[in-house]
């Protein structure tokens, strides 16, 4: 009698180029490649704290640009604002929540370049460096 390749006593051996379904693949595997790794961030910036931080930034920005009486005095007062809050940023980002993190170097990089333009208009108006 001859020699019998299907899985159970009685079946006839596939055809040349036969490849077996889905149905056939052995127990255990999966069907088909494993998947592909997918990788998320373990914590997103989400909208709410990211406004938080801007908005407390802003506050903060206001109260130091507030001391200033001039010019002078308030691109100072703006420039150790905009130091202590990218103190606080890099802090944040570290042990705290990004989210607030990047709305405090976010406003504080727009705060600066406010500071910065006025300065810059006082010089190209003046052409006197309004700092020193």
């Amino acid at each position: 009698m001859a020699e019998q390749h299907g899985s159970w006593p009685g079946t006839a051996q596939p055809p040349a180029g036969w490849l077996p379904g889905r149905s056939q693949l052995p127990a255990g595997l999966p069907p088909g490649p494993p998947p592909r790794p997918v990788y998320r961030e373990p914590n997103p910036i989400t909208v709410a704290p990211l406004l938080s931080g801007l908005g407390a930034t802003l506050v903060w920005f206001a109260l130091f640009g507030a001391i200033g009486r001039d010019l002078l005095t308030y691109a100072w007062w703006t420039v150790a604002a905009a130091i202590s809050a990218w103190i606080v940023a890099t802090v944040l980002a570290v042990l705290g929540d990004r989210g607030v993190a990047t709305g405090v170097a976010l406003a504080s990089g727009i705060g600066l370049s406010i500071a910065t333009g006025f300065v810059a208009v006082r010089w190209i108006t003046t052409s006197d460096w309004p700092l020193w």
